[in-house]
């Protein structure tokens, strides 16, 4: 008779957990983003929009998963992905406005409720986003990525 032996693996540390949860909050931020945001796009640019977010954020929960379970690639590419490129493309709208000499006190008195609520969720997302980056390379996390083979 040949009994399997069972390997429990160490619990991710804190910093893995709390970056999951964060990456996690990062997708239900941008899944909320593109509802409030789907009465204002045009229609014929709806499916293509909804087809490229779904795809990100279904990858993005994916690899989260991945990251959490202690795959080093996951981590690299949650950090170099959605925090550098994804961090990008949640910023550079507002930047490019505050470069062409818009300010931010104008563009808060002219915003209507859904702008606030979307400013709010889109500022939750990043920090979201930078937060989890930020975990996921502390020294626990990385002694855990360290411990398990890619």
């Amino acid at each position: 008779m040949h009994t399997a032996v069972l390997v429990r693996r160490p619990a991710p540390p804190t910093e893995v957990r709390t970056a999951f949860a964060l990456w996690l909050t990062a997708v239900a931020a941008g899944a909320f983003e593109t509802a409030l945001m789907l009465g204002r796009v045009p229609a014929d640019q709806v499916a293509v929009g909804l087809v490229i977010r779904l795809t990100v954020f279904t990858a993005a929960v994916l690899v989260a998963f991945r990251m959490r379970s202690g795959a080093r690639w996951a981590r690299i590419t949650l950090a170099v992905g959605l925090g550098v490129a994804g961090s990008a493309s949640l910023v550079v709208e507002p930047l490019g406005y505050l470069l062409d000499g818009g300010s931010l006190a104008d563009a808060v008195s002219r915003a209507d409720a859904l702008d606030l609520v979307f400013g709010a969720s889109r500022t939750v997302h990043l920090l979201a986003v930078l937060t989890a980056v930020a975990l996921m390379f502390r020294p626990a996390a990385n002694a855990y990525f360290r411990e398990r083979p890619s």
